[in-house]
């Protein structure tokens, strides 16, 4: 196990309780999702304002350092604080982040609700990701995936307005599940959380609700994962680079149905489920 930063445990209400009113001037409650920004310091340096539900702050901070590209390694990080009194995370690193002023210098706002962000070119480091070759999965288990996630309970079915992303084994079984206010949080939260357990990504799936946008895509191929998946589409930018990667992307998962638009080599595919689809 790689050496473990020490971390707050500052998770916070993922709901809040308002009072409305509907056509007929009937009062009632429900649920809303409570978002709220956290400003990540890095070394005593503002980096940047995320908006989050604070569900699991350490872990999105850690994700967003690691897509960002801007740690390398679990290891480089001395501790993780959140103080929601400020609305603050302060990160601490062993030896510092080489030329951070640099690197932080070129923003890319990229699309999609939550306005993700990425620093330095889009398409930095894309030609050194080598994803497994070997990698594949059976259809059955495409199912099993999506019908996981349709059963599974979350904040989207209690209050709406919020984006899931979740982490499969190849034989179908859940992870790590993550919603937050966008799907950048949630992917990064969950890259954080695999890095804090030491879990690879080579023989996993990546489910997402929202788009497979680049950012999405590239996301994946740096935490090694080869399947990505969506109950939404992808983007053209998204669509090229996982062609270019040889990676697996899966569109419209939705019941039986899905379209495999690039990386369908991976597939195993299993006629009689098909058949018993086209009968049905």
């Amino acid at each position: 196990m790689p050496r473990r930063p020490y971390l707050t445990n500052a998770a916070a209400n993922l709901t809040q309780e308002v009072e409305v009113m509907d056509e007929r001037g009937r009062i009632s409650t429900i649920s809303i999702p409570a978002e709220r920004p956290l400003t990540v310091y890095v070394d005593k340096r503002e980096l940047v304002t995320l908006m989050t539900l604070g569900g699991a702050p350490e872990a999105l901070t850690l994700g967003y350092l690691r897509n960002q590209r801007l740690v390398r390694s679990v290891e480089d990080i001395e501790s993780i604080t959140v103080d929601w009194e400020v609305s603050a995370v302060a990160v601490k690193t062993h030896t510092g982040i080489a030329d951070i002023e640099e690197r932080t210098s070129k923003k890319v706002v990229t699309t999609g609700c939550g306005q993700g962000s990425v620093f330095g070119g889009l398409m930095d480091e894309v030609d050194q990701i080598s994803l497994p070759p070997e990698a594949r999965l059976k259809q059955s288990m495409l199912y099993k995936i999506v019908d996981t996630i349709r059963t599974q309970q979350s904040i989207y079915k209690q209050a709406g307005s919020v984006h899931g992303c979740a982490l499969f084994s190849a034989e179908g079984e859940l992870l790590y599940f993550v919603e937050d206010v966008g799907r950048h949080n949630a992917v990064d939260s969950i890259a954080g959380r695999m890095w804090l357990d030491d879990v690879g990504g080579n023989d996993k799936v990546f489910y997402t609700t929202g788009r497979l946008t680049s950012e999405m895509v590239i996301k994946g191929a740096q935490m090694g994962i080869p399947f990505l998946l969506s109950r939404s589409g992808t983007t053209q930018m998204g669509h090229m680079v996982a062609d270019k990667l040889g990676m697996s992307l899966l569109a419209r998962c939705t019941g039986k149905h899905f379209l495999a638009l690039t990386g369908r080599e991976r597939l195993i595919m299993e006629p009689h489920l098909a058949e018993v689809l086209r009968i049905a």
